[in-house]
């Protein structure tokens, strides 16, 4: 499974992608996720990728690999990626 969304990197849509990775992790483990953890970690990242003030669009890329769901950020050249362990 791989899912790829962008969003602006300034207002309120940034958080959607939080929201998304929650959802998608519940998805994949039958419900059994912490949705808090993994919508903050979602956060940080974009935080990471796109500090306060960026301009352009932050592109997520939600994929399950290996017992995770992996999830990547790009925005303006810069990269970074969360993991969470999905529960088996």
């Amino acid at each position: 499974m791989l899912m790829r969304i962008s969003v602006p990197a300034e207002g309120g849509l940034r958080e959607l992608a939080g929201v998304l990775a929650a959802k998608i992790a519940e998805f994949l483990s039958t419900g059994k996720t912490d949705a808090e953890s993994i919508a903050s970690a979602v956060d940080a990242l974009a935080g990471t990728v796109a500090p306060a003030g960026a301009a352009g669009d932050i592109t997520f890329e939600f994929q399950a690999a290996k017992g995770e769901l992996v999830v990547q950020a790009r925005c303006d050249g810069r990269s970074s990626e969360t993991r969470h362990r999905l529960p088996d």
